[in-house]
């Protein structure tokens, strides 16, 4: 970490920055995250509501989301690079007035394909915004004990904004309209872009500089859409069409060379150096599995509250207000107390376990089953879970990473998740309704079957998120080192060892 804080005070970067104003940094920065997260799933609650104002169908309903993580996740590497190589406060800054614009058109959307394509606008912007947030706060704190207790709300705020998101939704949706999900965001993007200009530090001189690699940029973008969308052709033309079965081998191909270019380009997307660290590759894969299994279980929950138990979006939202601080709570403690005191393996494997354990709960939903009884132990469980994993991911994702370099690990750390978001929901969406339509064969349809049949489907997918959470914790329990060790320091030029 002395080589990162020397490096970056060599440049006149923003590393150590000093006394108080670091805190109102980091309080800027949480708000930008904040928002970012927030529009992954604001939408979700409002679902309901917007599919019957503009007339789309269950199978289409994905893509409101979808259309999010998917340009975020598959341009996050190239924010990543354009932060480091124009400056972070510059893109910032630039990056925010696109996303309040596409927040905009979405508000004010005429149909469904207008949606959509401000949502995939809003995760265009946001690819941009995300890395130079990370970045901004890794080079700005980088003392041990500031770093943990920062990382700690940072990582609370990254993973409870999600539910946050739901919260917000549902009330915006009740007493207003569906609309104001993303209205809100221009006001609230006007406040960032304020206090972002005053309080953060100039951008380094001579830092607008760029390299170019645009076949890893062509095979990292297209890469990801062609297995996100595998999977959600899945749903239309079965798990063994050539629409699928294609689609999923293509991308697996152009990620695969995605990795082959970065290696040999002198100036790549992502430097390996970042990756191959074994505790960072770890956060990165941790992010992303809860990212698969977190989005599942808010779509499937909300639809589940309202279609199932009547909840109005508003209470939908307040359902879900207990995992919001079981989720603040774990974030924050597992970021500044534990992490330092037990290293992380530890805390993972348990959070990810724990996160299995309360999805499998939800397996035993049925149209008789209460919230009290029925849900609220799993969202409980399931909350302190997923605290558990995105502290000490945060930290994890940028330590010991050299400032040149920050926008990229800041990249995949944020990559991680929102593509998790993008192929669980997809996945998880494509199995639901696919158990729902199985389900249903051969019997005449009644409200009632179709009720219990929606049941199924989501009996379905949860079991599967369940899975994926336990096969997560082991994985993370080989690849994550044991022990207090937070990872290796890299340079601007020299890879970090893999092990």
């Amino acid at each position: 970490m002395s080589e990162t804080v020397a490096a970056s005070s060599a440049r006149g970067g923003t590393a150590g920055t000093p006394g108080a104003g670091r805190w109102w940094i980091l309080a800027a920065l949480s708000l930008v995250q904040l928002i970012l997260v927030l529009d992954s799933t604001v939408m979700n609650v409002a679902l309901p509501s917007t599919q019957a104002n503009l007339g789309f169908t269950d199978a289409d309903r994905q893509w409101v989301i979808t259309a999010y993580a998917l340009a975020f996740g598959g341009l996050l590497l190239v924010g990543g690079r354009l932060s480091d190589t124009l400056g972070r406060k510059r893109m910032l800054l630039v990056a925010m007035g696109g996303f309040v614009g596409a927040s905009l058109l979405g508000g004010l959307a005429s149909g469904f394909v207008m949606l959509v394509v401000a949502r995939a606008l809003q995760g265009v912007f946001g690819a941009l915004l995300a890395p130079a947030t990370l970045s901004l706060l890794a080079t700005t704190f980088t003392e041990s004990s500031a770093r943990g207790k920062a990382f700690g709300v940072f990582g609370a705020v990254s993973s409870s904004g999600s539910v946050l998101g739901l919260l917000v939704g549902g009330a915006l949706t009740e007493y207003l309209d569906w609309r104001w999900c993303l209205l809100v965001n221009v006001a609230l993007g006007v406040i960032i872009v304020a206090a972002a200009a005053v309080l953060l530090p100039a951008d380094e001189r001579g830092q607008a500089r760029t390299h170019s690699d645009p076949l890893g940029v062509f095979a990292s973008v297209f890469g990801v859409f062609a297995v996100v969308y595998g999977f959600s052709a899945a749903e239309h033309s079965s798990w063994t069409s050539t629409v699928t079965v294609g689609s999923i081998a293509l991308g697996v191909v152009l990620l695969a060379l995605f990795v082959f270019v970065e290696t040999r380009v002198a100036h790549p997307v992502l430097p390996m150096g970042v990756v191959l660290d074994r505790n960072r590759g770890g956060a990165y894969l941790m992010v992303a599995i809860a990212g698969i299994g977190m989005f599942g279980v808010f779509l499937f929950l909300t639809y589940h509250l309202q279609q199932v138990l009547g909840f109005t979006p508003l209470a939908t939202g307040v359902a879900f207000v207990p995992m919001i601080g079981l989720l603040v709570i774990g974030s924050i403690v597992a970021g500044g107390v534990l992490l330092p005191r037990m290293g992380p393996r530890v805390i993972v494997i348990t959070g990810l376990l724990l996160a299995a354990s309360g999805t499998a709960l939800f397996t035993g939903l049925t149209s008789d089953s209460g919230y009290a009884g029925g849900i609220l132990p799993g969202l409980i469980i399931t909350g302190a879970g997923f605290g558990l994993v995105f502290g000490p991911a945060m930290n994890l994702a940028t330590h010991g990473v050299a400032p040149a370099q920050s926008g990229a690990a800041s990249a995949m750390v944020n990559a991680g998740q929102q593509l998790g978001a993008a192929v669980g929901t997809a996945l998880l969406n494509t199995i639901a309704v696919s158990g729902a339509a199985g389900y249903l064969a051969g019997q005449p349809r009644t409200p009632d079957l179709a009720t219990q049949a929606t049941i199924h489907g989501n009996r379905v997918a949860f079991w599967v998120t369940a899975g994926v959470f336990t096969a997560g914790a082991i994985l993370c329990g080989l690849i994550i080192r044991p022990g207090r060790d937070l990872g290796t320091t890299t340079n601007d030029n020299t890879p970090a060892p893999a092990a």
